[in-house]
């Protein structure tokens, strides 16, 4: 079962992935994306390991996230988040477009329980400078390419889940 979580900064998305995590069955792992570059990242890396506790073992991979998702295939994975990969992408003068390709193939073939959390950045006015409406609209598409191949997508706005596939039965 794939999962894609969208949301806003802070809107309790990394908080269901890992709630989600702990429904299925171990090994558990945690891929984190981001790199302590500065004292308030690296604060919020220590707070979220220790809200994590012993239930999850880390896997740091801020760049090569396909080459670490191969390696976790069966295993229950939480991928926090996308929306820092992509930056670290860009910071790292990576090859993008192949980067993000090889990354929705490995999702697509990905067997085990995995869930990944990206920003939902559609929502946000037009940015003002090239580079960043650069990132904006790759982070869009790559949202979009995931979703295709989640089962599961869900947005998660002021600590609410609304699902957006499957859609929810109607009476």
């Amino acid at each position: 079962m794939r999962t894609l979580i969208l949301g806003g900064v802070a809107s309790g998305k990394s908080r269901l992935a890992l709630d989600l995590a702990l429904k299925a069955p171990p090994p558990r792992i945690f891929v984190a994306t981001a790199e302590p570059l500065d004292q308030e990242m690296a604060e919020k890396i220590a707070r979220h390991r220790r809200e994590r506790g012993s239930a999850f073992r880390t896997v740091e991979e801020p760049l090569n996230l396909a080459r670490v998702l191969r390696g976790l295939s069966g295993a229950t994975v939480v991928v926090d988040c996308l929306t820092v990969w992509l930056g670290n992408l860009f910071h790292y003068q990576r090859q993008v477009e192949r980067e993000i390709q090889e990354l929705v193939d490995t999702v697509r073939d990905f067997r085990g329980r995995l869930i990944l959390v990206s920003n939902e950045v559609g929502f946000s006015t037009l940015p003002p400078d090239p580079l960043t409406r650069r990132y904006v609209n790759l982070l869009g598409r790559l949202n979009r390419r995931l979703a295709r191949s989640c089962q599961e997508v869900l947005l998660v706005v002021a600590g609410h889940v609304l699902p957006l596939k499957p859609l929810p039965e109607r009476p």
